[in-house]
């Protein structure tokens, strides 16, 4: 039987027995609780595509809810296609378990308009806006990014930018110790041991050939080591992302997840190594996501061929105009378009561009490498 405290786990999230368990024991007090630290062993006896966190059974049952129409098409598709909808929800969603108050609507402000939600903190939306950046650069990337270094440091500064007390933690390897909060758990100290950990859960990740179990490992491993200062969590769940975007599945979201929910079941790899709390959540949270999801799939609008064939001229074309205030922004569209557009294709391209232009705002820029100082500027010598 699980006490009155397990009841507030969420009742409508359905629990095994050794779930319940796991919930038992971290709801008791701190002083309850035994003091533990990292358990390498944890990381060591995980083989890749040998053992299995999430049975055959439930990664059938997770590739049934999340499939795709893409699912055959090249890697990224469907992320690409739902881009706008995504960023939204796993910016907001995301953000909400670390106790950021926007609302989805807000959100969506913010996003679409980069109109800032009036009466929140500064780290509120700078904390929006990062998740942006960062979801952006997986779905960009999503053709060659692995779990290597680059991939993960990358991921990591794109959503830690401006919330670090030290700016040099942006993406890289902690050099100090750091606390859990409400936790009985003492992560590695050591620079070394979380260098060499780092390395193994990479190499392991990369040979999982599940998408599912490659998802939910990174959930796993990644916030249990903590190699970063902070923003590990977060890490973890646009992380988990990129092997569904790759088999062009459904995105998990964590739309509706409780922060005390997923607080708790991340308690029980900690202080438990155990998974089989957060493995219920992320099965939970993956229907609701792809409930949302395949849901909206008729409403998709199908991507413009022409603007897809030429997306890195036209992003590239109006970085330059951006950058370049005092020149004509048509001249420089022309030559773009001269030089590289075969001439069927030309005034199409152009009037893409151009049309792209009339519609850039502060809530993209990411999308084309620009700052918005860089915007502000422009703005002014267009006279906008």
């Amino acid at each position: 039987m699980r006490g009155s405290r397990a009841d507030t786990f969420s009742s409508f999230i359905p629990l095994s027995a050794d779930s319940q368990d796991i919930l038992a024991y971290i709801d008791q007090p701190l002083e309850l609780r035994r003091p533990v630290g990292y358990q390498r062993d944890f990381l060591d006896a995980y083989r890749p595509n040998e053992t299995w966190y999430l049975s055959a059974s439930l990664r059938r049952q997770l590739r049934t809810m999340g499939e795709t129409a893409e699912v055959d098409a090249p890697a990224g598709t469907y992320s690409r296609a739902i881009l706008n909808r995504l960023l939204i929800d796993l910016s907001w969603a995301s953000s909400h378990l670390e106790g950021n108050t926007y609302s989805r609507l807000d959100t969506r402000e913010l996003i679409e308009h980069g109109t800032a939600a009036s009466g929140k903190a500064a780290i509120e939306t700078q904390m929006i806006l990062n998740h942006k950046t960062a979801i952006e650069l997986l779905v960009e990337n999503v053709d060659t990014a692995e779990f290597n270094r680059y991939t993960l440091m990358n991921l990591h500064s794109a959503l830690a930018e401006n919330l670090l007390p030290n700016p040099a933690d942006e993406g890289r390897v902690r050099q100090h110790a750091v606390d859990i909060g409400k936790s009985v758990y003492r992560p590695l100290s050591t620079p070394q041991q979380i260098d060499d950990a780092l390395d193994m859960l990479l190499d392991k990740a990369n040979r999982i050939r599940d998408p599912f179990e490659q998802s939910f490992f990174m959930m796993v491993h990644l916030p249990y080591l903590q190699p970063f200062a902070d923003i590990n969590k977060r890490t973890s769940r646009l992380a988990a992302n990129l092997p569904l975007f790759r088999a062009n599945l459904c995105p998990l979201t964590f739309l509706d997840v409780p922060e005390q929910a997923y607080s708790r079941a991340t308690l029980g790899v900690y202080e438990l190594t155990r998974v089989e709390l957060l493995r219920d959540l992320y099965v939970w949270a993956y229907e609701r996501s792809t409930q949302e999801y395949l849901a909206i799939k008729q409403n998709l609008a199908e991507p413009d061929p022409l603007r897809l064939a030429w997306r890195d001229l036209i992003r590239q074309t109006i970085r330059e105009v951006v950058r370049q205030a005092a020149v004509d922004p048509l001249s420089l569209i022309h030559n773009a378009v001269e030089h590289d557009v075969p001439q069927s294709d030309r005034q199409n391209v152009q009037a893409l561009i151009v049309d792209e232009l009339r519609r850039l705002h502060e809530g993209v820029l990411a999308r084309y490498g620009l700052r918005p100082s860089e915007f502000a500027l422009w703005k002014t010598a267009q006279g906008r």
